[in-house]
C-alpha cells in the first residue's frame, strides 16, 4: 500500500470481505458523476469495469427506469429507493463477469441512507465476491455507514477510495496466485549448466585485478547457463576486423572490446549496419580514436565483430540485476536499447525465479503486450523468454561475486531470442562477501544437495531437493499409496482427496529452503520421471536448532533402502544447516520404523498426551 491510511483501510476490507478472483468491478450508483470518477480511479491503477451480461442486462431493464445508464457503472438514478438499491445489487451479483461489487450512495433529496443500508445488509455475503460501499454525505450517512460496518460491508467516505481498495484486493489475489500456481516443468537438467566454466571465467578476471568483464567474457558466462548469444569474433587490428567481417554475412556490427569501459555507446563504441570491409576498417579506427580521446589508448583492446540483426520485426529487451543493500540481488525486466532510461518500462523481482514468477515480471511491463504479437506480427516464444529469465536468475544467485549484470539488448522476435550485448561488473577482489555483500533475499535452489542413489538391485535413482514443478508428480505419488502406508506415516487415516488438494501440495513443494528441506527420490519409468519417496526436515518456528523429520516411501519402493538413504542425507543436511537436534513421531505399532530409528542412533520414548505415539530424538 502507498499510505498509512490504506494500511488500515485494507486491513478492514480484507477482514470483512473475500478476495476477488479478478480485477473486474461492477459499480452501482445513484449519481453519474461519482460513478465516472470512481471508474477513473479504478482504471488508473489497473482495475477494469466488468461487462454486463445479456441476462443481467435484461433483468436490470425490467427493474429500473428507462433512463438508467444501461452500462457499468449502473446508474440507478437519483430517486433510487432502498428496495431498488438492494434488488439492483442482487441482480448484479449474479453476473459472472463481475469479480466484485461497489455500491455508491450520494445523499440526494429522495435518498434515505439509513434505510438503504438496512436493505443492503442481507447481501453482505455474496458467495465469494466482495461487496464494498461508499456512503457520501458526512453526518447524514453516519447511521447507514454504522449499519453496513456491523454487517461486514466496509464503507468508505468517497468512492474513489473504495475503488483503490478494490485494486489492492485483486492485486493481493494476483500475488498469491503467483505463489501457488504450478510452474512449467524444468525441461533442461539444471546440472547441465556449466557452473564450473562460468566460475573459471569470473575467477580469471578477478585474478587479473579486474572488475569489468569484456563483452566476450560476459557472453561466455551467459552461454554457460544456456542463454543464447549471437556469435562474435575479437579483432585487435583493423585488418583482423575486416577478415572477421568477410567471414560473416554483411551487414555486420563492430563494438568496442575493453576491459575497463562498461558502457560502449557512451564513447561511440558501437557501429551498426556496416556493409563492407572499408566501413569496418573506418569503424575500427573511429572507435580507437574515440577511446583514446575520452579515456586512453590502454583502454582500447580491439573490437568485436558480429552479424547485424535487423530489428525491424523484433524487440529490444533488457534483463538485469543490481544489488540492493536490504534485499540483495534484484532482477529487472523491461524495454531495452539505448533509450532504456528514457522509456523506464520495467518490472523488478527477486531471484531465484520459477517460470511462473518470471511470467509475472514480464506481465507487469508495457512491452509484454507487444511480445504477444501486434499489428500482424507473430508472438515471441514466451516459454523460452520465461526460461531465459529463470536461467539468468539462477546465474545471479549462484555467482555472488557478480555485483551488476545486464543483457541489453536481448533481441526477441518470432524466430529467436538472442543476447546481442552483455555487461558484468564484479565486486572488488578484496570484498568480504560474507560481511560486505547482502545475501539473496530468497535462498536459491540448493543444488549442492542433489545426489544419486543406487538400490541393492542396481537400480539408480536421483535424490534432490523438491521443486514447485513437482506438484503433479506428488499427486500421482499419493494416489499410489496404500491406506496402511498412509496411516503409519501420518498416524491417522488421512483421506486421499485431502492429501492432494492444490493448496496443500503447493505449500509442500514451493518451500523456503532456508527453513525446511524436502528431498524427493525420482525414478525414471518408461522414459518419464516418477516421484517414489519424500523425506522432509522442517525447522521449528523461530529457531533452526531443532527440526522435525518425516519420511514417506511408495509401497512398490519399500525395502529398497530409500528410507535409510533419505534419513542419512537429511541428518547430514541438518548438520550443515546448524541443526542441533532432530525428532520424529511414529506409532508404537510401527515396529519396523522403531528399529529403523534405533539403527540411526535415535532414542525413543512415549509421547506424553498422545496414546500409542513414540517420539524419536537424536542430537546432531
Amino acid at each position: 500500500v502507498d499510505t498509512i491510511a490504506d494500511i488500515f483501510y485494507f486491513a478492514e476490507v480484507i477482514s470483512k470481505q473475500p478476495r476477488p478472483a479478478g480485477k473486474r468491478l461492477m459499480i452501482i450508483t445513484n449519481a453519474g458523476g461519482p460513478g465516472v470518477l470512481t471508474t477513473d480511479a479504478l482504471i488508473k491503477d489497473g482495475g477494469e469495469l466488468s461487462d454486463i451480461s445479456p441476462e443481467v442486462m435484461d433483468e436490470l431493464n425490467d427493474l429500473l427506469p428507462e433512463a438508467w445508464s444501461h452500462a457499468n457503472p449502473i446508474d440507478i438514478l437519483g430517486d433510487a429507493t432502498p428496495e431498488g438499491y438492494a434488488k439492483s445489487l442482487e441482480i448484479a451479483a449474479k453476473d459472472p463477469n463481475a469479480d466484485g461489487l461497489l455500491v455508491v450512495l450520494s445523499p440526494q433529496a429522495m435518498t434515505d441512507p439509513t434505510k438503504t443500508a438496512e436493505y443492503l445488509v442481507p447481501y453482505a455475503d455474496l458467495g465469494g465476491k466482495p461487496v464494498i460501499a461508499s456512503c457520501m454525505g458526512g453526518e447524514s450517512v453516519d447511521e447507514g455507514a454504522r449499519i453496513l460496518a456491523q454487517a461486514g460491508i466496509p464503507n468508505f467516505p468517497f468512492p474513489d477510495t473504495a475503488a483503490r481498495l478494490f485494486n489492492y484486493m485483486w492485486k493481493y489475489s494476483y500475488s498469491l496466485r503467483g505463489l501457488y500456481e504450478v510452474p512449467n516443468p524444468v525441461e533442461e537438467d539444471e546440472d547441465g549448466y556449466d557452473r564450473d566454466g562460468a566460475k573459471t571465467i569470473l575467477d580469471a578476471v578477478r585474478s587479473e585485478g579486474r572488475e569489468i568483464l569484456t563483452e566476450t567474457e560476459s557472453k561466455a558466462v551467459l552461454a554457460a547457463y544456456d542463454i543464447p548469444t549471437i556469435p562474435m569474433k575479437i579483432a585487435e587490428t583493423a585488418h583482423a576486423a575486416v577478415e572477421a567481417a568477410d567471414g560473416m554475412t554483411y551487414p555486420v556490427v563492430v563494438k568496442l572490446n575493453s576491459e575497463t569501459i562498461t558502457h560502449k555507446s557512451d564513447v561511440g563504441g558501437v557501429r551498426l549496419n556496416l556493409q563492407n570491409g572499408d566501413e569496418v576498417r573506418a569503424a575500427f579506427e573511429a572507435i580507437e580514436r574515440n577511446v583514446a580521446a575520452k579515456y586512453s589508448p590502454a583502454d582500447f583492446n580491439g573490437v568485436s565483430v558480429q552479424p547485424m540483426i535487423k530489428l525491424d520485426n523484433g524487440y529490444e529487451i533488457i534483463i538485469g540485476s543490481s544489488l540492493d543493500p536490504q534485499f540483495g540481488p534484484v532482477l529487472l525486466f523491461g524495454t531495452g536499447g539505448t533509450l532504456v532510461e528514457v522509456y523506464k518500462d520495467r518490472a523488478l523481482g527477486l531471484p531465484p525465479l520459477t517460470t511462473t514468477l518470471a511470467r509475472r515480471m514480464i506481465e507487469q511491463t508495457k512491452i509484454a503486450e507487444a511480445l504477444k504479437g501486434v499489428r500482424g506480427r507473430d508472438p515471441v516464444d514466451m516459454d523460452l523468454m520465461e526460461k531465459i529469465m529463470v536461467r539468468f536468475s539462477q546465474l545471479i544467485v549462484e555467482n555472488p561475486w557478480i555485483k551488476e549484470m545486464d543483457i541489453n539488448p536481448l533481441f526477441a522476435d518470432e524466430n529467436q531470442i538472442l543476447a546481442l550485448d552483455a555487461r558484468i561488473v564484479l565486486h572488488p577482489s578484496a570484498t568480504d562477501l560474507d560481511v560486505e555483500v547482502t545475501k539473496s533475499a530468497i535462498r536459491p535452489y540448493p543444488v549442492q544437495y542433489v545426489d544419486e542413489y543406487t538400490a541393492p538391485d542396481g537400480k539408480t535413482m536421483r535424490i534432490r531437493p523438491i521443486r514447485p514443478e513437482d506438484e503433479p508428480m506428488a499427486v500421482d505419488f499419493h494416489m499410489g499409496l496404500s491406506e496402511q502406508t498412509v496411516k503409519l506415516r501420518y498416524m491417522y487415516n488421512f483421506p486421499l482427496q485431502e492429501r492432494i488438494t492444490h493448496e496443500r501440495l503447493a505449500a509442500l513443494t514451493f518451500i523456503d529452503y532456508d527453513r525446511e528441506i524436502a528431498l524427493v527420490a525420482i525414478d525414471e519409468v518408461n522414459g518419464e520421471q516418477k516421484l517414489v519417496a519424500v523425506g522432509r526436515l522442517e525447522m521449528l518456528s523461530g529457531t533452526k536448532e531443532v527440526g522435525e523429520f518425516g519420511i514417506l516411501v511408495a509401497d512398490d519402493y519399500q525395502r529398497m533402502g530409500l528410507g535409510s538413504a533419505l534419513l542419512e542425507r537429511l541428518l547430514e543436511i541438518g548438520k550443515q544447516e546448524g541443526v542441533k537436534r532432530v525428532f520424529g513421531k511414529l506409532l508404537i505399532q510401527n515396529r519396523d520404523s522403531v528399529e529403523f530409528l534405533h539403527n540411526f542412533g535415535f532414542t525413543t520414548a512415549p509421547l506424553e498426551g498422545e496414546d500409542g505415539v513414540l517420539m524419536g530424538v537424536k542430537d546432531l
